[in-house]
């Protein structure tokens, strides 16, 4: 299914972007791989070409997705060596998390930026190829957070859930050019932003993000495969994520009061002056 086409991934040095770009790879696709780490990102590539087959071409490009000039400049550059991409796939993102009064508002500014405008910005940048091409696929990765808000993520969540509105709106507009949105949402998984925020994270966020349970990596990036080559818009990785996603979804009551309930249990709250 994804023999010769070329792909790009923003935020392929790491976490689910880079496993996603070494199942491409095993599947017979050229990659393009974006991050804004220029040093991260050479030994990410590098370390992918080692599993690139003779024809294959890996490259990378390093790039803030929050500059649409940056982007643009950038995807014409991976477009001119992989030639016009055929797949979009955004997951580049941040993860922040504290309670809604100590988060700044350059907290809120740069989750937006990033998590939002980027994907806004990358969808701008490829739109030209896919049009003169008469067709592409774009696989955003948002998350459970976006369809369920979760205690101490105001910023990550607000984020989110205004990408699963773009990636709804999106379907529908783009279809009749040919162009395939695929939404995905996984929980929690093994990557550096959650190893970074257990660091930091509040309890009530951490009881309440893990009643579904943390993923491997590895099968948040086979889901989320299995799920491409099905067609499926929504893909949601974990057996307990997809039945959460739909309860709340057909039973939303009900899933106020479960989550209530749990953070009444542990309720602690932002320090605040004596």
């Amino acid at each position: 299914m994804f023999e010769n086409r070329s792909v790009i991934i923003t935020g392929g040095s790491s976490g689910l972007g880079k496993a996603l770009a070494k199942r491409f790879l095993a599947e017979g696709a050229h990659v393009g791989l974006v991050a804004r780490d220029p040093q991260k990102l050479e030994a990410v590539r590098s370390e992918l070409a080692e599993l690139a087959g003779p024809r294959q071409i890996v490259t990378a490009m390093p790039c803030d997705v929050s500059d649409l000039d940056a982007v643009e400049r950038a995807f014409e550059k991976l477009a001119h060596t992989l030639g016009p991409p055929d797949i979009l796939v955004n997951s580049a993102g941040i993860l922040k998390e504290g309670y809604f009064e100590t988060l700044d508002m350059d907290t809120f500014r740069n989750v937006m930026d990033i998590n939002l405008f980027g994907i806004i910005h990358a969808i701008r940048a490829v739109l030209p190829y896919f049009n003169r091409k008469g067709g592409g696929r774009i696989v955003n990765i948002a998350s459970l957070g976006g369809k369920i808000g979760s205690f101490g993520y105001t910023a990550y969540c607000s984020a989110k859930f205004a990408l699963v509105g773009l990636t709804d709106t999106l379907r529908c507009e783009l279809k009749p050019r040919n162009i395939i949105l695929h939404l995905v949402c996984p929980g929690e998984f093994d990557s550096p932003m959650v190893d970074e925020l257990n660091t930091y994270r509040t309890r009530e966020n951490k009881a309440m993000t893990q009643t579904v349970p943390v993923l491997p990596l590895d099968r948040v990036a086979d889901e989320t495969m299995a799920g491409l080559r099905k067609n499926r818009y929504l893909i949601v990785p974990g057996r307990t994520a997809r039945l959460v996603e739909t309860v709340n979804r057909w039973f939303p009551a009900l899933s106020r009061f479960v989550t209530d309930l749990n953070i009444r249990r542990i309720y602690k709250g932002p320090e605040r002056p004596a």
